[in-house]
């Protein structure tokens, strides 16, 4: 796509395009800040230089196909992996020299159902606050707070092998929201989950992200939770980013009726029907499937 150089937020000439969102009253700090990222496996470069910020209180979508380096950038972030190159801090803090004041800060919902079937709800919230070293004064309200916040008090006392899918989402949401975390990471938070419970772990999200003041990095393959839900997407392929904006304006750099997943394909070269050497829908598909029968 060719770019009119007098555009407004277009960077004509770069690598990657960045369309700017104008934000009312004053500007807020980062909460993450990525320069030049880069992580390798062997002679593949997962990870790419990258470069990004995400502001505080804003929900910040990561989006790309399978394979496109999603998952490693938040392992970085999260302190799982120490980069290569470059640097990663959360609310300012240095993630590979400090990496237990950046895990006290933020709470991760990995993609694959974390949950342990054989106790109960508040037994597994329980476990992540000793882990989380939440103080024991403090444990047992922080708790029932994060249950109560999920929707889940009144389950709380049952085996999570009884849940339903959405009940295990919601579960590990309160796990990741335990220790009042400034950043919440969901990596793929609706995952083989269907429509009606999809709307209501968002519905829950938006409440907490509204009373704490929460930053949300989330990815996700459904276009459509990213275009209602965050205020601003990157999209990411073969490891670096190759645009950043709000859903709207990226929707309109492509055209009046354009969609997200349109521009989707613009900067990934393909759709999630797809299946490439990188990764694609039926890995996506695999792990749904997974998820369905856990729950």
């Amino acid at each position: 796509m060719q770019h009119d150089a007098g555009t407004p937020g277009v960077t004509p000439g770069a690598s990657s395009t960045t369309v700017a969102a104008v934000l009312p009253g004053e500007p807020r700090r980062n909460a993450v800040v990525c320069s030049g990222l880069t992580y390798r496996f062997g002679a593949h470069t997962a990870v790419d230089h990258v470069d990004l910020r995400i502001e505080q209180g804003e929900t910040f979508g990561l989006l790309g196909p399978n394979g496109a380096g999603k998952t490693t950038t938040i392992r970085m972030l999260t302190t799982l992996l120490r980069p290569m190159e470059g640097s990663v801090s959360v609310l300012g803090i240095d993630a590979a020299s400090q990496p237990m004041r950046v895990r006290r800060m933020i709470g991760y919902v990995p993609q694959l159902l974390s949950a342990d079937a054989t106790l109960t709800g508040r037994e597994n919230v329980e476990l992540f606050a000793r882990l989380f070293d939440v103080p024991r004064r403090a444990r047992r309200d922080q708790v029932e707070g994060a249950l109560a916040a999920m929707g889940l008090t009144e389950a709380a006392g049952r085996q999570v092998k009884t849940y339903s899918g959405g009940m295990i989402r919601r579960l590990e949401l309160a796990q990741a929201l335990v220790n009042s975390p400034r950043l919440l990471v969901l990596d793929e938070p609706t995952v083989g989950l269907d429509p009606l419970a999809r709307t209501d772990v968002w519905e829950f999200i938006a409440k907490l992200r509204e009373t704490a003041d929460m930053t949300v990095l989330m990815t996700t393959h459904y276009m459509d939770e990213a275009d209602t839900y965050c205020d601003r997407v990157a999209l990411m392929h073969r490891g670096s980013i190759r645009a950043t904006g709000t859903p709207g304006l990226l929707k309109a750099m492509l055209g009046d009726n354009a969609t997200l997943d349109d521009v989707f394909r613009h900067y990934t070269g393909g759709t999630l029907d797809e299946d490439t050497e990188t990764g694609g829908i039926r890995d996506v598909r695999r792990a749904r499937r997974t998820a369905r029968r856990l729950g």
